[in-house]
C-alpha cells in the first residue's frame, strides 16, 4: 500500500526572456554610455582639490543599466550586453585610428584641425583598453552578486542588492581603470593616483545610491510591463 508522496517543487528566481522591446532599449543606452565615457575619460578633470576624468558623470549610468539588465533579464543576458559594449567600444578605436591615418587637407587650418583631432583622439585606444578590462571586471563582478542575492532573496531585498553589488562592483572597475589609465591623462604622481582612484570610486558609488530609489522604480514598473516575468513569476 502506498501511503502518499509529495512533490517537491524548486523555486527559482524568476527573470524575463530577452526577445522583449525593453532590453534592446537598456542595451544600447549602455552601450552608447561606455562608449561615450571612454571618450571623455581622455580628458583630466580637476574640480578643486578633486582629480577626475571627462567621462566621470556619464559611466555610472553604464552600471545602473547593468543592474536594471542582471535583476530583469538574469546573468547571461547581462554577460551579452556587456559584449556588445566590449565589442562596440573596439569598434570605436578602430574607427578613430582610421580617421586619423586619413591623409587630410594641406591648408594650415586643416593642419591644426587634423592635429588636434590627432591629439584627442590618439589616446582614446589606451583609455578604451583601461575602460574595457575595468567594465568587464566591474560589471562581472557586478551581476553575479546581484543574480547571487536573487537566488537567496528573489523579490525581496533589492536595495540591498543593488547597494551590495554597486559598491563592490564600482571598487573593482574603478581600480583596474584608474591603474591603466592614470599616466594616459597625466597623473604622474602616487598621491594624484590615489585621489584619482578614491575620488573616481566613491563618485561613482554616491552616485549610483543615490539614484537607488529611480533604479528601483524603473526595475518594478519594467518587471510590471514584461510578460515573460511575470510568467516566470509562477
Amino acid at each position: 500500500m502506498i501511503s502518499g508522496f509529495r512533490i517537491l517543487t524548486v523555486k527559482k528566481p524568476a527573470y524575463a526572456s530577452t526577445g522583449s522591446r525593453f532590453y534592446p532599449v537598456i542595451l544600447t543606452v549602455m552601450t552608447v554610455v561606455v562608449i561615450l565615457s571612454n571618450i571623455g575619460a581622455s580628458k583630466g578633470v580637476q574640480i578643486g582639490p578633486l582629480i577626475t576624468d571627462g567621462g566621470f558623470f556619464l559611466f555610472p549610468l553604464a552600471y545602473i543599466c547593468g543592474d536594471i539588465t542582471t535583476e530583469i533579464y538574469g546573468f547571461a543576458a547581462a554577460r551579452k550586453a556587456i559584449i556588445v559594449g566590449f565589442v562596440m567600444s573596439f569598434l570605436t578605436v578602430i574607427v578613430f585610428q582610421v580617421i586619423i591615418w586619413l591623409p587630410g587637407f594641406t591648408d594650415d587650418w586643416s593642419v591644426q584641425h587634423n592635429a588636434a583631432m590627432t591629439e584627442t583622439l590618439g589616446p582614446v585606444w589606451q583609455i578604451v583598453v583601461a575602460g574595457l578590462l575595468g567594465f568587464l571586471g566591474g560589471q562581472m563582478t557586478n551581476s553575479f552578486i546581484m543574480v547571487r542575492g536573487k537566488a537567496r532573496n528573489y523579490e525581496n531585498r533589492l536595495i540591498s542588492r543593488l547597494m551590495s553589488s554597486t559598491g563592490v562592483g564600482e571598487i573593482v572597475d574603478t581600480v583596474i581603470f584608474c591603474s591603466i589609465a592614470a599616466t594616459v591623462i597625466g597623473i604622474t604622481s602616487f598621491t594624484d593616483f590615489l585621489n584619482y582612484t578614491i575620488v573616481g570610486a566613491g563618485w561613482k558609488i554616491a552616485a549610483q545610491y543615490a539614484v537607488i530609489p529611480i533604479t528601483t522604480r524603473v526595475i518594478k514598473a519594467i518587471k510590471k510591463r514584461e510578460p515573460s516575468y511575470q510568467l516566470a513569476k509562477f
